[in-house]
């Protein structure tokens, strides 16, 4: 591309609201390009309720492992994992705990995941609207229970979502989602998709893989209480 053409199309990258003369805002697909850089997360609707597997990448030994949580617990039957900019999911993370608890106080009953999602992704695409921010760097997944059904959501960059049988967010994602097409079935347990799971990410990363690094939480449907497990725990399982 000649010169004067890129320092013309630079010019469209400066802010979010503009559009490139092809119709892309490039602030936002820069961001996209961010969540492809964070450790990655699979989530997967079972027969038996609903979980997500999450690689926390931590290998600094100085790190407290337990204060470095992946996946987090929004209400009794909602749990959210990310990928992208931590410090930007945090914000997500707390209006969602916020959301579900005002919820509880006001109709005493929990609330449902798609208004989790749905609240989070208005607030998302409104950064993608207004001059003067910037785009949220991070995708949501969130999986939760609607009364006995498990549901699994993930919101994206631009504020858009989805319903999934099962899917993944992160680093190597379009590989995981190829996995997750080929072998994912819709009768699996939670123990069996835990193992795909693990499948998955030890094929793809290979002698990276260290189950130590792995983080799990899921919801029974029965039950319907948040069950965690870390590293040597979910061999267990």
């Amino acid at each position: 591309m000649p010169i004067d053409m890129q320092h013309q199309a630079m010019g469209y990258d400066r802010t979010a609201t503009m559009f490139s003369p092809e119709g892309h805002l490039l602030q936002v697909e820069y961001a996209e390009k961010t969540v492809r850089l964070g450790s990655s997360s699979i989530g997967m609707v079972c027969s038996d309720g609903v979980f997500i597997i999450a690689d926390k990448r931590i290998e600094d030994k100085l790190i407290v492992k337990k204060s470095t949580y992946k996946v987090y617990e929004i209400d009794n039957n909602i749990i959210l994992s990310f990928a992208g900019i931590a410090s930007d999911a945090r914000i997500l993370i707390e209006k969602a705990q916020l959301l579900a608890q005002q919820h509880r106080v006001t109709y005493d009953s929990p609330i449902e995941p798609e208004l989790i999602i749905k609240d989070i992704s208005n607030l998302k695409q409104q950064f993608t609207q207004y001059s003067g921010v910037r785009p949220f760097g991070v995708s949501i997944m969130l999986a939760g229970i609607k009364g006995k059904k498990p549901e699994l959501y993930i919101s994206d960059i631009t504020g858009n979502y989805f319903s999934y049988n099962s899917n993944a967010i992160g680093e190597n994602d379009e590989k995981i989602k190829e996995k997750l097409r080929e072998k994912y079935k819709q009768n699996y347990t939670i123990k069996k998709g835990i193992k795909l799971s693990l499948d998955i990410f030890k094929e793809i990363q290979g002698n990276k893989f260290d189950i130590k690094k792995f983080e799990v939480c899921y919801i029974d449907k029965e039950e319907c209480k948040i069950k965690r497990l870390e590293g040597e725990e979910i061999k267990k399982l």
